[in-house]
């Protein structure tokens, strides 16, 4: 049922995209097309690269931050601390998202120009997603580790090895599919990301050329025309749309075709 649900909203999104798919000069991803959809230009490039990069930096910060706190939490922290740890963890992942907006355009934005202006950037939205994400990949991570087997742990004991030996060489990798699983979530929530990016990125189309570059992600460009679209450019921005759900879906594909190697 839920996977019907599914297909049809992402055939829905296909076929409001026809209208500029049937056109006789698509260019959404020449390098070289900028954003005017009004006039016909539609390029989608720099937009996608801004999710995508967007997407990877976060993961890159969260990732191994969560999987170092779940291993705190499951293996060496003390219950004292590890209540409140995950108490916090619950909240910060309960926080709406235009609040991380708020707080990234009020102080993380102007942090940020006083070494590089204007602040609002692509190192702004990775920074924020990196926070939103952190606590999908530390209790995805937890719950991969609470899911290992006593008796391996016990084994790696039984052979003099190390906590810390235990934990890198036994643990995690036992544990290896239900991090790459929760990576995964952790991606496709950062892609699928609006308020927050669309508040600290400056909203400037174009490719960027390093950190301090503002940027606009797919989602902000929906998020930000779509009440006012009409004709091709509506269509245009469904598109985005489907562009948006096929990295989804292609990242799903490359891990799961990547897990009978690793079963």
């Amino acid at each position: 049922m839920a996977s019907s649900v599914v297909g049809l909203v992402i055939l829905f999104v296909f076929m409001e995209s026809l209208p500029v798919l049937n056109s006789s000069t698509p260019s959404f991803f020449n390098p070289n097309e900028p954003w005017y959809p009004l006039e016909g230009k539609r390029g989608l490039l720099p937009m996608v690269a801004a999710s995508v990069l967007c997407a990877l930096g976060a993961i890159a910060i969260a990732l191994p931050l969560g999987i170092a706190s779940a291993l705190f939490a499951q293996y060496y922290g003390y219950s004292a601390l590890v209540t409140p740890y995950r108490w916090l963890l619950g909240l910060l992942a309960g926080i709406p998202s235009v609040v991380f907006g708020f707080w990234g355009l009020t102080v993380l934005v102007p942090l940020i120009a006083q070494y590089q202006p204007p602040g609002a950037s692509l190192l702004a939205g990775v920074l924020i997603l990196s926070l939103m994400i952190l606590p999908t990949v530390a209790l995805t991570a937890e719950a991969a580790f609470k899911a290992v087997p006593q008796s391996y742990l016990d084994g790696g004991h039984a052979l003099g090895m190390k906590q810390s030996a235990i934990a890198f060489k036994i643990l995690m990798p036992a544990a290896r599919q239900g991090l790459i699983a929760g990576a995964v979530l952790a991606i496709t929530r950062a892609l699928g990301e609006t308020m927050a990016v669309l508040m600290v990125t400056g909203n400037v189309v174009a490719m960027p050329a390093s950190l301090f570059d503002p940027v606009r992600t797919l989602t902000s460009n929906i998020a930000l025309e779509m009440a006012y679209a009409m004709n091709d450019h509506r269509a245009s921005l469904f598109f985005s749309g489907f562009v948006l759900t096929l990295l989804v879906a292609l990242l799903v594909c490359i891990v799961h075709q990547r897990e009978p190697a690793h079963s």
